[in-house]
């Protein structure tokens, strides 16, 4: 009987060894970062237009976006010279 219960007791044990999953699970890599992206920060919407306003770094702090200043306009026309065609 013991010999039996131990044969028993090494099948069930060889029949659960076969299945286990010995390989490491697949992790799907990061996305791509899209354009104008700063790899180790987040993005921060601070006013809630929908719009990224600054990032976040690492560390926490908070770094606005700075726009490059406006051009200058340019200059006006010239006026209308006193010449030209009189009726």
């Amino acid at each position: 009987m013991k010999g039996a219960a131990f044969a028993a007791l090494l099948l069930g044990a060889t029949t659960l060894t076969a299945c286990a999953n010995n390989r490491d699970d697949v992790i799907a890599p990061a996305p791509p970062m899209g354009p104008g992206a700063l790899a180790g920060t987040v993005a921060a919407d601070r006013d809630g237009d929908g719009i990224v306003d600054g990032y976040y770094t690492p560390d926490g702090a908070y770094v606005p976006f700075q726009a490059p200043p406006c051009p200058t306009p340019p200059p006006p026309p010239p006026p209308p010279t006193p010449r030209g065609e009189r009726g």
